[in-house]
């Protein structure tokens, strides 16, 4: 069904709810469908109390690792570094037990197969006898990519959805923001010879360049929806490394069609391809911790979910009506366009009265990661910024407390980098006065009995333990869950404990790397420094020596420094820091040896980093391996003749309103079994 125009003055669309709702729920009618009531009645059971739970969970964790870290510094009476490090403790300590809990009940619902929302061992599922009856669009926005990998993906995706039933209920949009004209061309012939290979279906796939790329991603999919998204039910958005099966976007239209208060659905992109032994690493950790988490994560999120810009189905009317993204005001970080704009989308649809979920079953939905340390960090800086923003909308009027949280917990995820290392610095400074200082043994003139310096050794361990246990427990049990129900999918359980003891390895070794980056990045946000959005870099490639010691000299260096000096005057605490030194200082090496393919591929050789799609290869993988090896010879060998641009479908151009954040909106009323 296409969305019909309402009459608009001026060119500009009446976008009043009750018209949308109205139509919508009449579009349910006609379909027939039985499942359309109440997401948040029928499949989320105890809404209102999970994050009650997380809370009667999180906050006492949190209260007894502060009051050990307390127990700690008291004996010998607070100083201001000791409150400084105990308030940094606090807030690290409340972000650990997050994620910590989130991890531990994802492990109880997946070991005992309940689905995260109804708390039934039955999850809920799509009514798979009733066939599409509405029109989607499946769309990729690109800018200045490789055109053989997007060319390659995207018809990938195309031909996974030609070849059932509901293929014609799917059009495809190549939505270009590319600025390079040699790009820009390779494009468009590119696609023109991909029309030639689709035959008749080519009449379903399209292809549109922006002449002015205005608010980079968020412009462009707005000019799509303003332009034809009145002809579509719900569009499924794709990112340039972006790669589906047909079941997962057919049952992505599916439940968009069949739940009427839905307006958002995101799958959990899984890594693949990746060949350097860094790529791996963080492809295969993906694979083995994602499905527990996301369970744990869908678990106190219920219906507002959080939308990570890709691989999701959105219901166009509502993501039309309610996601017009404002320029902020004020200056950077806070100020200007919304960079991050994925998490704000989602939360703006929750805050009208829309449902947004997480599926966390993994089939089906895949991505590329960087392959290197250094290209991961790139990309990183770019998140870090667009995270740190969402800080400033956390008065947004009208958000739910779960979205407001992954504004929170999404800008926390890079400030702990610094908040942690900040707790290093000041502990270092305090250990460094305290050897260099002669202890004052009696504080006042009349004092009869010396007042001893008191090291609670107790204390420190039980600390130290805990944190331990905060960090790695839910990787334990992502890898017993793992060999439980999932040892086939990494090669037998021999193969998954070498690659998990490998990637526990890994993960201690580069967290220095990261906690450095992370904690420079922060500070720059901090202080004004803007980045640019460029596309990154997708396919592998080995980092040079000069490159990886460029990005790791001031980070090496004061590792020296730190190691030297501490070692001097108080080894203990060289011995405590070492794990973090040792990773900073080897930071160069570590970048180059990691993003090495011939080191990966051995790695595969042996068994280790070894996942399901590499085991049981899905159709959708094997059409873009085949079609990368074979593309670049049509490619290139192309003539240089002019090229027409493609036509497009008719502009319908349906205005999307920009939102008033600080402003509440009218909160649509879910549709109820009985209304149909």
């Amino acid at each position: 069904m296409s969305i019909n125009l309402n009459k608009f003055d001026n060119g500009k669309q009446d976008t009043r709810s009750s018209v949308r709702d109205k139509k919508q729920l009449d579009s349910g009618l006609r379909s027939g469908l039985q499942p359309a009531q109440s997401q948040r009645n029928q499949i989320v059971k105890g809404a209102s109390m999970r994050l009650f739970i997380m809370a009667m969970l999180v906050i006492p964790s949190t209260g007894l690792a502060g009051w050990s870290l307390y127990e700690i510094f008291l004996p010998n009476g607070l100083t201001n570094l000791e409150i400084a490090q105990l308030g940094l403790g606090l807030t690290l300590f409340a972000w650990l037990c997050m994620a910590f809990w989130t991890g531990i009940i994802g492990f109880v619902l997946q070991l005992f197969n309940i689905d995260p929302l109804s708390l039934k061992k039955k999850p809920s599922q799509p009514d798979f006898s009733v066939s599409l009856n509405q029109r989607h669009a499946v769309v990729m926005p690109v800018y200045n990519e490789d055109t053989k990998r997007i060319m390659v993906g995207f018809e990938a995706c195309i031909r996974e959805l030609m070849e059932r039933e509901s293929g014609n209920n799917f059009d495809f949009f190549m939505l270009s923001d590319t600025r390079d004209a040699e790009k820009a061309d390779a494009e468009l012939r590119a696609f023109a010879r991909l029309q030639r290979r689709l035959g008749d279906y080519a009449q379903h796939v399209f292809y549109r360049r922006r002449e002015n790329n205005t608010h980079r991603k968020v412009g462009n999919l707005k000019e799509f929806c303003e332009r034809w998204g009145g002809n579509y039910e719900a569009m499924i958005v794709l990112d340039a490394d972006s790669v589906m099966t047909g079941e997962r976007m057919e049952d992505l239209a599916r439940r968009i069609e069949q739940a009427p208060n839905t307006a958002l659905i995101q799958t959990i992109p899984m890594p693949v391809r990746q060949n350097t032994f860094f790529g791996r690493f963080v492809q295969f950790a993906a694979h083995l911790y994602s499905p527990m988490l996301a369970t744990g994560l869908s678990f106190w999120q219920t219906d507002s979910a959080n939308y990570w810009g890709h691989n999701a189905i959105i219901r166009i009317a509502p993501f039309m009506q309610h996601c017009g993204l404002p320029t902020l005001k004020g200056r950077a970080p806070f100020g200007g366009e919304v960079l991050s704009h994925d998490f704000v989308e989602a939360a703006l649809l929750a805050r009208a009265g829309w449902e947004a979920y997480l599926l966390t079953d993994t089939t089906g939905s895949y991505e590329e990661v960087p392959s290197n340390i250094v290209d991961y960090a790139i990309r990183d800086r770019r998140w870090v910024q667009g995270n740190i923003q969402h800080l400033g909308l956390l008065n947004v009027k009208g958000l739910k407390m779960a979205n407001r949280l992954h504004f929170l917990f999404g800008a926390f995820a890079y400030i702990s980098s610094l908040v942690l290392f900040c707790m290093l610095a000041l502990g270092t400074v305090d250990a460094l006065i305290r050897a260099t200082t002669v202890p004052q043994f009696f504080m006042s003139e009349y004092q009869l009995f010396p007042s001893w310096q008191v090291a609670r050794q107790d204390m420190m361990m039980v600390t130290m333990w805990g944190t331990a246990a905060l960090l790695f427990l839910p990787k334990l049990l992502g890898i017993t869950l793992a060999l439980i129900k999932r040892r086939s999918e990494f090669g037998g359980a021999w193969s998954l404990v070498k690659g998990a003891t490998v990637e526990l390895i890994m993960a201690v070794l580069i967290a220095p790397l990261m906690m450095f980056y992370h904690s420079y990045f922060v500070i720059s946000v901090f202080f004004g420094f803007s980045v640019k959005w460029e596309a990154q870099e997708r396919e592998g490639r080995k980092v040079p020596w000069s490159v990886a010691i460029k990005h790791t000299q001031i980070m090496s260096s004061l590792a020296v420094a730190w190691g030297v000096t501490t070692f001097y005057f108080t080894p203990s605490l060289f011995m405590w820091l070492l794990p973090v030194l040792v990773g900073m200082v080897l930071a160069a090496p570590v970048i180059r040896l990691t993003s090495s393919d011939a080191l990966g591929i051995t790695m595969r050789k042996w068994g280790v980093f070894v996942i399901g799609e590499e085991v049981n290869e899905c159709r959708a993988l094997k059409r873009l391996k085949v079609a990368m090896k074979h593309f670049a010879i049509s490619h290139f060998a192309a003539s240089k003749h002019e090229v027409d641009a493609p036509a497009l479908p008719d502009s319908l151009w349906l205005t999307m309103p920009e939102q008033a954040l600080n402003q509440k909106p009218e909160v649509r009323k879910p549709v109820l079994a009985e209304q149909m």
